[in-house]
């Protein structure tokens, strides 16, 4: 495991831990839907299931086939904004 990948999940295990995932989960859920994201991929969806027809389209295909699209459609502002959030309360709960 690299030093990054250990970092990475002891940042995890101490948002999780004092419950700052879940709260950075609902204000990412938020946003999503004031900025219009959420709409956006349900309309995205349906014009795939749409395109390769209803019982073709597995869910798993579904995924694969939104995924890039529903990241680059997050605004800059939301991931900033998580970013800092993050950061913030990295700084306050560093050891």
């Amino acid at each position: 495991m690299s030093k990054e990948s250990r970092m990475r999940a002891t940042i995890n295990q101490k948002l999780t831990e004092m419950g700052e995932r879940e709260r950075l989960k609902e204000l990412l859920r938020a946003k999503l839907t004031e900025c219009g994201w959420k709409d956006q991929m349900k309309a995205h969806c349906k014009e795939v299931i749409k395109e390769k027809g209803f019982e073709h389209v597995t869910v798993e295909d579904l995924v694969v086939e939104i995924t890039p699209k529903g990241r680059a459609l997050v605004p800059d502002s939301v991931k900033k904004e998580l970013l800092h959030r993050i950061r913030a309360f990295l700084a306050q709960h560093a050891t």
